[in-house]
Parts: C-alpha cells; structure tokens; sequence
C-alpha cells in the first residue's frame, strides 16, 4: 500500500477562546485537524495531503502557505474564485465548547463537483480519511460522486478510514444521515467512530452493540471512542479493550477525537498493532485537550513521538 494519505473534507477559519474577549485565529476542521497532526507525526515517513477546495482570496493564500511550511502536500487543494473558506468561534463553558459557524458559502461544499479533479487530488494514494461532517456539507449528487471515486481508488488498493461525526444541524433528518453513512460503510476499511454520536443516530446500548454492528456492516478494522471511557477495538478478527488514561490541565475538549484518529492512524501505517495504536491515538487526544483550539501546538509535537 502506498504511504501517500489524504483526508477529504473543509478547513476553516477557527477563532478560538485564549483568554477573557481574546480569540486566536488558525485553520480546523475535523479531518483537516488529522491530516495535520499525521503529517506532523510521520514527518518524512509519509507523504499527507488534504483535498479540498478555497477561495482565491488572501486568508486562502494564507491556508495554504501555513500547511506548506508544515510539510503538507497541497496539491491536492482547489481554489474557487467566487467563494472562500467558512469560520467558526468557539465559546467555552469550562472546557466543554460550544460553537457558532459561518460556513454556507465555503468553497468546500464543492470539493466533489468535479470527479475528473477529484481523482486526481486522490491520486495514488494508499489511506483516504472521511469524515460525516465533509458528507454532510455536500450535496445529494455530490457525495454520489465521492463514492463513486472513492470506490475506484479502493479497487486499485487505496483503504478509507472514516469517522462517522455525526453533527444532526448539518443533515435534514436522521433518514437521510443513516442512509447516507450506511452507504460509506459499505467501503469502509477502518471505522473510527464515537459511541454517544452512534447512540443517538442508531440507538446503540453501548460500544460493544457499535462494534458489532459495524462489523456486522462488513467493516474488518474499528476502534470505538466513548470519551473518558475506555476504546474498544477490533482488527483482524480479534477484540481488545484499552483504558483512556486521566488527563491533568485539560483547556479545551476541541478536536480530542481527531487528534485521537491522527495518533491511531500514524501508528497503524508506522506498522504497530492495534493495542499499541489506540495507546497512542489516546495520547495524542490527551496533549490536544491540554491547549486552546483544535490543534496542538506544532513545537509540543516531538513530545509525543
């Protein structure tokens, strides 16, 4: 399998609280934040890219200079002259969030118009990250032809891991989000989901009800998320448990589950076993809970590896 990765979805402008009326600007979003950590985790051992699609304005310029100097592939980035990248603010209320979006007319929502530019910004790669959030931001047609390519890239040896994020304001109704999901399932490889978003949408009694039916889906590769709760894992045929560990100075609970994906899937690809990959992924979640905003600061990074 080729060490090229690219996550599929929308960054945005993240303004996030880092003290009393004073906000910090960067650039989240759910698979932008584990495409970034990977890419930062891996380093030179791997090649990671996000496909997506900005304006042609200067905070898009800005983008896609950052990721650049963070060492990310970004020729996989489109650019729409008459649209730019959505915003959202964060409000804590201790160290849960919550959050305010600005994001209707953001260039994303188009990053599956084309499926001829689309194949080409997944180009080789071996690992697809995905994400309900990207789903839920396109189209009916769109994410028709998302699958579409994304199912061609598997027959040719490309893997998906998707994060089913469940965020109900982004979907009509719940029909149309288990529809939708069930149908990304189906080429599914590596499943990441969170318990309490599963509980709501499926009505799932607990992770272990999750893990089964997600395996009873046809996927072969999962780890179930259930906060401070333990993850529950399953790879090649054999299930395994593995205890979160408490976490001191938490600031921010933002973007814990992708940095937990980064972790997981930098570590699967570095060739470690599950165990050891989940171990990881909570640790990596566990520094991002302990900084404001969904990233973690790029000089706190070598700690972790």
């Amino acid at each position: 399998m080729s060490s090229k990765v690219v996550a599929i979805g929308e960054a945005m402008i993240e303004m996030a609280v880092i003290g009393d009326d004073t906000y910090r600007r960067s650039f989240a979003g759910d698979t932008f934040n584990t495409a970034w950590h990977m890419a930062q985790i891996l380093g030179t051992g791997g090649q990671v890219g996000f496909v997506t699609k900005v304006g042609r304005d200067s905070v898009s310029d800005t983008f896609i200079d950052q990721l650049t100097d963070d060492g990310m592939d970004v020729s996989c980035i489109g650019r729409v002259d008459d649209r730019t990248m959505g915003l959202y603010m964060i409000a804590l209320k201790g160290v849960e969030r919550d959050f305010q979006y600005w994001r209707s007319h953001s260039a994303a929502r188009l990053l599956a118009d084309n499926p001829d530019w689309l194949t080409k910004a997944i180009g080789q790669a071996g690992l697809i990250h995905l994400s309900g959030i990207t789903l839920a931001i396109l189209s009916a047609d769109a994410r028709a032809r998302l699958w579409d390519v994304i199912a061609t890239a598997r027959s040719q040896g490309a893997r998906l891991s998707f994060d089913p994020n469940v965020r109900p304001r982004l979907w009509s109704s719940q029909d149309e989000t288990r529809t939708t999901l069930s149908a990304f399932l189906e080429i599914t490889d590596i499943a990441l989901p969170s318990f309490d978003d599963e509980a709501a949408l499926w009505g799932d009694t607990s992770p272990q009800a999750t893990l089964e039916r997600l395996q009873k889906a046809g996927v072969t590769e999962i780890a179930v998320k259930d906060g401070a709760g333990p993850v529950l894992g399953l790879c090649d045929g054999t299930q395994t448990t593995v205890e979160t560990p408490s976490v001191s100075g938490m600031r921010d609970t933002t973007g814990a589950g992708d940095a937990f994906n980064a972790g997981y899937l930098a570590a699967r690809l570095s060739g470690h076993p599950q165990q050891d990959a989940i171990a990881f992924g909570q640790a990596v979640s566990s520094e991002v809970l302990r900084h404001f905003g969904a990233r973690i600061p790029k000089e706190h990074i070598p700690n972790l590896i």
